[in-house]
């Protein structure tokens, strides 16, 4: 499955990002069809990426010191919190029942959702299971997002690149020379 969100969850995302573009050219984003359908593309991109978010943990966790396994827990705590702020806010701008998410919230969610991502994929840099430039491309996508919400559609690419060498399937072992008889 983490595979399959590492791509999917970008692509909702660019997806999301070209209808808030469609909804905004009249100079104001609200309910209709291209607001509805976007963030409801939106909702299911972080849902992706809770289960992306598991799977980073499980890559991580395989075979990790006991310190590496703690680190990774709660960069995923971090992350998930942040992604339950998203998906919140996000249903709260689909439904008008759903209470806001206090200011602060609404602050700090997005930036736990990326530093736990970060750090999750900073340690599968660290085990050489990612590239270094991933988590860069990462970055930068999300610095796309903090400049201009209408650079959604280039981030959710740049985060896709970021993501990529996660959708490949893993290499088979190779057998060490020393081992061959």
């Amino acid at each position: 499955m983490t595979r399959l969100a590492a791509v999917l969850a970008p692509i909702l995302l660019f997806l999301y990002g070209v209808l808030r573009l469609v909804d905004g050219r009249d100079g104001d984003h609200g309910p209709g069809l291209a607001w509805n359908v976007g963030h409801t593309l939106f909702f299911a991109a972080f849902m992706l990426l809770a289960l992306l978010t598991l799977g980073l943990r499980r890559l991580v966790a395989d075979g990790a010191t006991p310190a590496r396994q703690a680190v990774s827990t709660a960069a995923t705590a971090v992350a998930s919190f942040g992604i339950g702020c998203f998906l919140w806010v996000i249903a709260g701008d689909l439904f008008e029942a759903v209470p806001d998410l206090p200011d602060a919230v609404q602050l700090v969610g997005p930036l736990t959702f990326q530093l736990g991502t970060l750090v999750l994929m900073g340690q599968l840099v660290a085990v050489r299971r990612l590239p270094v430039w991933s988590p860069v491309l990462l970055v930068a996508g999300f610095v796309l997002i903090a400049v201009n919400l209408d650079l959604l559609p280039l981030a959710a690419l740049v985060i896709l690149g970021a993501l990529a060498p996660l959708a490949r399937p893993a290499r088979p072992a190779v057998a060490d020379a020393s081992s061959r008889g």
